[in-house]
């Protein structure tokens, strides 16, 4: 156990002696290393987690155990780790628990671990750690940190631009990033070698599908499980129902089903947005809307003969709604009108709607232009919200509709 240890510990200092972009984050580091709650740092697999934990800790004195990791898991006992960190880690002030979900009835050890007064710091890949494992068990001990693939802002920083100061001169270059991201994504491994964007992708996807789903689950018929996860990443932003899914992928029933979309939410590979309606029993009953956590894997693995940026665009908008905390559950949804109308997404605070979302990639065709005005106005009207906004690749103006005012802007500004 001393040996498995003392070699993380290598494998620690050299993934901290690397150079890191540091990630955008609305929590103050500071002010979560001084709390005595268990931080817990969340996401998709390889978007930075355990970078992100590391820099968090850096300069302090951490012990570090990674979970992904055979010999570890194999020869697990929990006292002996505990003395063997004493030893390799004298006089440490916090432990860093790497994809702790791998190690069976981690959340009763990491309960055990927090009565004992130590400082945690956990990373994991799954979301079921919150709404059930984490909830549980460890309910108002935890404070959560959730990671995501580099926004446009992130990936603008690495490539030396800020996106919030943008020069004329550096216009084209601007476009060129912008366009780059909306096709092949912000997954950190990729964002400074784009050739190896696709391979790369597609393997990732298909690890989380085998590792983070059907070995978990124990899933049986792996080839549903896959096909399902194709015709989503190929089906991006667009509406589906567990019964139309069943009978247009030929499942054994609609419980198996939504089974199989809850496993493939929880490694942060899909989600699903609700449809907006005051009564719960009809919201429950509509078509969700699917987005893929990252643009990427839709490069990577959609079957598609065209470049559907409008839906790429409109991915990528949502992706940095979750990214700025909005949550499909309570705060975020999309919305039909009476008259068939939609918009992408409303944005809700409480009973109250804060803003209304609509994308749309090209509007400098007048048609297009009233389509998409006449369905987020109309939408206001019923939902009694006048912050309205359209966003679009590169299109920024003002349009006056009906007594509403619509701000154009361009993804970058958005």
């Amino acid at each position: 156990m001393k040996t498995i240890i003392l070699n993380q510990r290598k494998e620690r200092d050299e993934l901290m002696s690397r150079p890191y972009l540091i990630r955008k984050s609305i929590q103050d580091t500071d002010l979560l290393l001084s709390s005595h709650l268990i931080k817990l740092i969340t996401g998709p697999r390889r978007v930075g987690k355990s970078t992100q934990a590391l820099l968090m800790l850096r300069d302090k004195n951490f012990a570090y155990l990674n979970f992904d990791n055979y010999q570890l898991l194999e020869t697990w006992d929990a006292n002996l780790v505990m003395r063997m960190l004493d030893d390799v880690y004298p006089g440490y002030e916090y432990i860093l628990l790497d994809e702790v979900q791998n190690l069976d009835a981690w959340d009763l050890w990491v309960s055990e671990l927090y009565r004992m007064g130590k400082n945690l710091v956990i990373t994991g890949s799954n979301a079921r750690m919150l709404s059930s494992e984490m909830a549980t068990v460890l309910t108002g001990k935890y404070l959560q940190v959730e990671m995501l693939p580099f926004g446009l802002e992130e990936f603008f920083d690495w490539n030396k631009l800020d996106l919030h100061i943008l020069k004329p001169e550096h216009k084209t270059e601007s476009l060129v990033l912008t366009d780059d991201y909306l096709r092949n994504g912000g997954y950190p491994e990729v964002v400074a070698s784009r050739q190896l964007t696709r391979n790369y992708l597609d393997t990732l996807f298909d690890s989380i599908i085998w590792k983070d789903v059907a070995k978990r689950h124990n899933v049986r018929n792996v080839t549903d499980l896959n096909n399902l996860a194709m015709y989503l990443v190929s089906n991006f932003c667009n509406p589906v129902s567990a019964n139309e899914l069943t009978s247009e992928l030929d499942f054994s029933s609609v419980n198996t089903t939504k089974k199989y979309m809850d496993y493939l939410h929880e490694p942060y590979l899909f989600y699903y947005l609700s449809r907006y309606n005051n009564k719960l029993k009809l919201m429950k009953k509509a078509p969700r809307k699917v987005y893929v956590v990252d643009n990427g894997f839709v490069a990577s693995k959609a079957f598609s003969l065209s470049d559907n940026l409008g839906r790429l665009l409109e991915n990528q908008v949502f992706i940095e709604l979750i990214r700025r905390g909005y949550d499909v559950e309570k705060t975020m949804f999309y919305y039909h009108s009476r008259n068939d109308k939609e918009v992408d997404f409303v944005l809700r605070e409480g009973p109250r709607i804060l803003r209304l979302v609509q994308v749309c990639y090209d509007m400098s065709s007048p048609k297009t232009e009233k389509r998409e005005m006449d369905s987020i106005v109309e939408c206001a009207g019923e939902l009694k919200c006048d912050n309205l906004v359209i966003v679009t690749y590169n299109d920024k103006r003002t349009i006056e509709k009906d007594g509403y005012r619509v701000d154009v802007v361009p993804i970058t500004e958005f």
